[in-house]
This record gives C-alpha cells, structure tokens and sequence, in this order.
C-alpha cells in the first residue's frame, strides 16, 4: 500500500489528462452560462469531496452537509478558478480550508487509515486473517498518530487521495520539502510497526 509507484515528475497530461481535460471543459461551459452543467462536476467529485468531510467529522450527516457547503463554495467561485491547477486540486483546496475551519470549532483531525485498511477486509476472509489485518490496521493508524497533528491530512492526501507533493502544497499551504519529510518519516514509521507485528 505504501510503496505504490508514484507520478510525481509526470505532467498532468500523462497522468489523468482525460478527466482533466473534461473538467476544464466543463468549467468553461458553467461559466459561459450553462450552469446545469456543474452537476457533473458533482457527480464526478462528490466522492472524494465527500470522504475528505467524513474523514474530519467522522459522521456521514455532517460529511453530506460538508459535501453540498463545498460543492456551493465552488460553483460560487467557479470564475475564479483560472485552470492553472487541476479542478480536483482546486475543489480540495476549497475542501480542505472548509473542513479545517469546521473541525477547529468540533474535534481533530482522524486519517482515513482506518476507512481503507477496512476496505481490505472481505466476507471470505478466515478469522485469523481478519485478526491479522485488523491489528495492521491498528498499526497503521497508531503509526499516523505520532505524526504532528496538522500534518496527518498530507498522509491522507499522498497515500489514500494520490495526490503529488506538488497538490499537496496547492491544497494545504504547507511547503513541499516539509510534505516530503513528513510522508518519509511516516513511511519510516509504517514500516517498522508492519515489521514489528510481522515478526510477532
């Protein structure tokens, strides 16, 4: 899971080109008038924009309320947006700014660790494999813990959203040596408490 080949030196083109370019298209057109249009921005985000809320309000009525307050901030901004980013890394900026300003008046910050080492169980798995995954599940996310707080939502952007150092910096502020360093020393980190519970 966390040594999956990354896409960093790759241009945008290379990598999902096609979803972007229909993005971009789709923008333009919303902007030039037919607004009806924005719905497949939705249709085509709303997943992700949806996990992000859930991840940082742990309850799907508030991640649902988050999603619509997000997609309204963007449709509202929508001319703004200039196309220098890819529309995702702009929708999650939105996304991201949102939530922390709710999460600040709520709880902190929980990493989708738990939500994806859960999509890896299965109905056919023997209960000494669900025991074992369940406790690399607890690793992971007690590894994540002892990272600094404000910088859990750079793991969850690299390793579950697949997002490049590059849309991290974009999306969060924080500068892309200090994303690097960060996502280094949780891969450290992993690794060891994998090992660990491996060789126990």
């Amino acid at each position: 899971m966390f040594n999956k080949s990354r896409t960093e030196d790759k241009p945008h083109g290379e990598r999902n080109g096609e979803s972007d370019f229909n993005d971009q298209l789709i923008v333009s057109q919303v902007v030039s008038g037919q607004k009806d249009l924005f719905r497949l921005l939705v249709r085509q985000h709303e997943k992700a924009v949806y996990g992000m809320g859930l991840s940082f309000l742990r309850n799907p009525e508030d991640a649902s309320d988050f999603t619509q307050d997000v997609f309204l901030k963007a449709y509202r901004s929508l001319a703004h947006f200039e196309g220098r980013s890819r529309f995702s890394t702009w929708l999650y900026k939105i996304a991201y700014n949102t939530a922390l300003n709710e999460v600040n008046r709520r709880k902190e910050y929980h990493s989708l660790a738990q939500e994806d080492a859960n999509k890896l169980l299965s109905s056919d798995e023997t209960p000494e494999r669900i025991a074992l995954r369940n406790a690399a599940s607890e690793a992971v996310q007690k590894a994540i813990k002892e990272l600094p707080e404000r910088f859990r939502i750079c793991i969850d952007l690299y390793f579950f959203y697949d997002r490049s150092y590059q849309e991290i910096e974009a999306i969060t502020g924080i500068p892309v040596n200090t994303i690097k360093s960060h996502v280094f020393r949780s891969k450290i980190i992993l690794r060891e408490k994998l090992e660990c519970l491996s060789e126990n």
